[in-house]
């Protein structure tokens, strides 16, 4: 199934939410639409569901407006998770999947396994209420996929798992890619998406500023981004020739140098004044381009997203 966006539009009180986006998303790949949180992401795709109409432009599939049997062809999570509380799990997978159009008894055997691969199985016959945020999550990421859909559209996925169960989805995602699902990825946490997508899609503040395959992003911003690991005080770093930005990781700094800087020479200054567990030069990662691209300040941006991932 091939997604097209032209031009579309919607505004709130005055203000836009999207901005005359437009966006190609190509049969059977992961395709990223990035960005903080209200630049217009979950908007996009509530108006690719129709759930909300665009005030102008238009949503495509396949070439044409979405026809009646559209939402049966979807597999949609969305941001706002919602489950029948009172329903056992089994129930659950199975009424979700009949409104999708498919036959009562038919997705029995493919519940029972997907639950024992979440690591379910074990309360298949107990009611949703139970369980927590985490297995809530893993429960509707099944009843997205459950009725075999051709697009899929996960809307900050992530939100609420540990690592172990990052991982588990992150395999399961790439799975479904290589069995021909198109899968379209909204996050505002810029490493899932590098790690994920082939494709993506920035925005910011409801207008695409930037859109293309990540080898080619990557290739058109150059490796300009050295990567530290130290222990003691890299504060002076803002400040030495052809540094042009510093930003800090819970174990790393990352520095955006110009062109004409040689690396070596940043690490001759830097390892008189702290101890270098790691120095490598490496491709400017998708955060740092889109600090440059959306021409914000890191340092705000930076703590917005982290105010984002502990809320």
């Amino acid at each position: 199934m091939r997604l097209q966006l032209e031009n579309i539009c919607k505004t709130y009180n005055h203000t836009p939410a999207v901005d005359h986006l437009s966006l190609d998303v190509p049969e059977g790949i992961i395709y990223g639409i990035i960005g903080p949180n209200g630049a217009g992401k979950t908007t996009t795709i509530r108006m690719i569901m129709n759930i909300t109409l665009p005030d102008s432009g238009q949503v495509l599939i396949d070439g044409k407006p979405p026809q009646p049997d559209f939402k049966n062809r979807v597999g949609y999570l969305p941001e706002e998770r919602g489950l029948y509380k009172k329903m056992t799990l089994m129930e659950v997978i199975t009424y979700l999947a009949e409104l999708k159009g498919c036959k009562p008894g038919e997705v029995k055997d493919s519940a029972v396994q997907w639950l024992e691969r979440m690591g379910l199985g074990e309360y298949r016959a107990r009611k949703v209420e139970e369980l927590s945020k985490g297995m809530q999550q893993k429960l509707q990421f099944i009843t997205t996929i459950i009725h075999k859909p051709e697009l899929i559209i996960l809307d900050e996925l992530f939100s609420g798992l540990d690592p172990l169960n990052i991982e588990l989805m992150k395999n399961i995602i790439l799975e479904l890619k290589r069995s021909g699902k198109t899968i379209l990825f909204s996050t505002h946490v810029m490493e899932q998406a590098e790690k994920l997508c082939d494709h993506i899609c920035m925005i910011n503040k409801g207008k695409k500023v930037l859109d293309g395959s990540l080898t080619e992003i990557k290739k058109r911003f150059g490796k300009n981004s050295i990567q530290i690991e130290m222990e003691g005080d890299g504060a002076f770093m803002a400040s030495l020739p052809g540094v042009l930005s510093v930003t800090e990781f819970n174990n790393y700094i990352e520095l955006g140098i110009d062109k004409k800087t040689n690396p070596n020479d940043i690490l001759k200054v830097i390892i008189d004044k702290v101890t270098v567990r790691r120095f490598e030069v490496v491709e400017p990662s998708l955060y740092d381009i889109f600090i440059d691209v959306a021409k914000i300040d890191p340092t705000e941006f930076h703590n917005k997203m982290k105010g984002a991932a502990s809320a």
